[in-house]
């Protein structure tokens, strides 16, 4: 069985350019904006077209991907492949990387929604995994996914890459568990369509908020909803990653009600400093959490070191240390 690129989640450190300079700072690291993802939701990743039929079709992640300028015609064959490998139920998790013009067009939302009750099995779902040879992440055209979560009450895992076009409105879905939008810059007006969701069983949500070079205007003020704790009353990880304000983010997570019933906390691949972590220590008890990721940071070697000690009981991820000294603050991914 042919099995997508090896490699997951790592983090690797990067100069302030472009998401194809974290190409080049990699040197072989996995990271999974860069390498294909080798398991998602629990399940081993096979590609459409792999020529060997796993045993059991519906307990791998299926991944789906044109070639450059391919046309929705050869997407729509690839679909099709995977449904008659799949059964009447269609697969349980499902991948789309590019789908041959990603810079240009949207994702073809009605392809999903239009085959939904032969989709009545999926439960996870990752629209945009490509690296930047591919598309870059602030390239990717994805479009108003709110018509595929009323398509898909029963989706519980949701992650999109990309942010052009990006819109969600308000939405009740009382299926989804997590959400993860990677971007090198989120707007606003899709955060407040995500806080004004009415989403009773999310337990994750991860958002990459990026720069606002590149449309990531938000900011800590526009968390409030969800760092109040009022949004998502079941949510027990909350990540705002890629993150240039990162310093604020981490001053208002100190005081944020909703820390208190997190089980884990992640603002990496930003520009976290020696500000931002004293403002977590000073603030609330975060002896409670299970883990914390603050990875890709810009932390002295001291303070890196004193967030570890002062948490004991608390799987603190320090890695990934950056130098500020010769290109400044900058987040993982941009461009």
């Amino acid at each position: 069985m042919r099995f997508i690129l090896p490699g997951m989640a790592a983090k690797v450190s990067v100069g302030p350019a472009s998401f194809s300079a974290l190409h080049e700072a990699a040197k072989g690291v996995p990271v999974t904006i860069y390498h294909f993802l080798t398991e998602f939701a629990g399940l081993p990743v096979v590609a459409w077209d792999d020529d060997d039929l796993p045993a059991e079709p519906t307990a791998v992640a299926w991944r789906i991907e044109m070639e450059f300028e391919a046309d929705e015609a050869d997407l729509r064959t690839a679909f099709e492949r995977v449904l008659e490998r799949t059964g009447p139920a269609g697969p349980t998790a499902l991948i789309f990387g590019d789908w041959g013009d990603a810079y240009d067009d949207a994702f073809p939302f009605e392809l999903l929604i239009d085959n939904a009750a032969r989709l009545t099995g999926l439960r996870s779902l990752f629209l945009g995994e490509m690296s930047s040879e591919q598309c870059e992440i602030s390239w990717i055209n994805q479009g108003d996914f709110t018509p595929l979560l009323t398509a898909f009450p029963a989706l519980e895992r949701l992650w999109i890459r990309g942010s052009q076009n990006l819109q969600v409105g308000p939405v009740r879905h009382e299926g989804l568990r997590e959400l993860v939008i990677q971007t090198g810059g989120l707007p606003a007006g899709v955060l407040e369509g995500i806080v004004g969701s009415d989403l009773p069983h999310l337990t994750r949500l991860e958002l990459w908020l990026g720069v606002a070079n590149y449309g990531g205007d938000i900011t800590a003020d526009d968390l409030a909803p969800i760092l109040s704790g009022r949004s998502f009353p079941a949510l027990t990880h909350l990540g705002l990653c890629n993150s240039e304000i990162a310093e604020e983010l981490a001053a208002a997570v100190a005081a944020a009600p909703v820390v208190a019933r997190l089980d884990s906390l992640a603002l990496s691949l930003g520009v976290l400093g020696d500000v931002g972590a004293e403002s977590l220590l000073a603030g609330q008890p975060l002896t409670h959490l299970t883990s914390l990721d603050l990875s890709h940071h810009f932390m002295t070697k001291e303070m890196a070191q004193r967030v570890v000690d002062e948490l004991p009981g608390v799987a603190v991820d320090v890695s990934d240390p950056q130098d500020e000294s010769r290109y400044g603050r900058y987040t993982v991914v941009a461009e």
